[in-house]
């Protein structure tokens, strides 16, 4: 199969020379996705919840996309600048994903791309 490439407008444009994700063998790779709001290029808000909420909006809007959705999610690695927003990036990451919710590795790291406070890449299966 051919690897097939997924951009939309209702997520942000790559910062780089990647794009939003790749569907290969079933599979969607999602590239990190960091709290810029698709129509201002920017990031918005202040708080670490309100980045994280656009965040997970913006990984539905590239599963939507690709034809997935939240369920289809089965691994998910998590980049925070303060491992202190771990509790609170549960309780958002849980809206999202549910009781089933896919396997996950979650990193601090000293830095984000602009200034981001988390950052998060998925892989969904297609198809499952």
């Amino acid at each position: 199969m051919a690897k097939k490439i997924i951009n939309t407008p209702m997520a942000p444009k790559a910062v780089g020379p990647y794009n939003q994700a790749i569907e290969m063998n079933g599979f969607v790779f999602l590239s990190g996705q960091v709290p810029v709001h698709p129509a201002e290029g920017k990031i918005i808000g202040e708080t670490f919840e309100e980045q994280a909420e656009q965040v997970f909006k913006n990984i539905g809007e590239v599963l939507k996309a690709a034809g997935c959705h939240y369920s289809d999610v089965v691994k998910t690695t998590v980049f925070l600048t303060d491992l202190l927003h771990f509790k609170t990036m549960n309780e958002i990451y849980a809206k999202y994903f549910g009781e089933a919710s896919p396997a996950r590795t979650t990193i601090e790291v000293s830095s984000l791309p602009m200034g981001a406070l988390i950052e998060v890449e998925c892989i969904a299966a297609k198809n499952h």
